[in-house]
């Protein structure tokens, strides 16, 4: 079995901010659980996705947030970012967790999930300026266009134009860290390419921009 093929470490607790939040009705009515953040508290790297997805109920393990309750824990993203961070040598530095916590049903297809709306972007970005805080990462790793949006918009900053931001770092004054927008693990095959990458020279690019800005010196 080749390294790409194993599975990274599942995650054994999570840090739940608020439990049964409530402050955003049509979320609550349809989560299964809210996916609270895990990993170390003192953690290097922050990963920041933008929800968590329907997920698979009837999956052994990686069910995904919305039944696990923890951040990246789906068979797809939440696998695949996590051997991401420990190939890079950050698996057991990393902390997980979403912009919006709990998984935005689509009203016509429960099944299904929409964009998180602007007011519950803004409800819950009180739960990931405390993970911030808290943490305290030298690097917001932001997987995304919309966990990047919602990083800036804690800066009273805007985005504009994702794919030029990519591998760009960001200085956070506010929440003083440093911004690395990357791909999603659900569009990356499709992108990296389209960057200029090989898969292998995404991944070292996204190691030597973490090592930059976590190495000795970096502060």
């Amino acid at each position: 079995m080749s390294p790409s093929d194993t599975d990274p470490a599942y995650p054994t607790d999570r840090n739940v901010v608020e439990p049964d939040c409530e402050r955003c009705p049509a979320l609550a009515e349809h989560r299964e659980c809210i996916s609270w953040g895990t990993g170390p508290l003192d953690a290097s790297v922050l990963v920041i996705g933008e929800a968590p997805g329907p997920g698979t109920p009837d999956a052994e393990r990686w069910r995904g947030g919305n039944w696990t309750g923890k951040a990246y824990t789906s068979r797809h993203s939440g696998r695949r970012i996590r051997r991401m961070l420990e190939r890079v040598g950050y698996g057991d530095d990393a902390y997980y967790t979403n912009a919006v916590k709990c998984f935005p049903a689509d009203p016509e297809d429960p099944t299904s999930n929409r964009e998180p709306t602007p007011a519950e972007r803004t409800n819950c970005r009180g739960h990931l300026l405390t993970e911030i805080e808290t943490v305290d990462p030298d690097v917001v790793l932001a997987t995304g266009k919309h966990a990047t949006a919602s990083v800036l918009a804690a800066e009273d900053r805007t985005l504009e134009g994702f794919i030029d931001t990519v591998l760009e770092p960001v200085d956070c004054e506010r929440l003083e860290t440093t911004l690395l927008p990357i791909l999603h693990p659900s569009y990356q095959d499709v992108w990296i390419g389209r960057l200029g990458y090989e898969p292998e020279e995404y991944l070292a690019a996204i190691g030597e921009a973490l090592e930059e800005s976590c190495g000795p010196g970096s502060e």
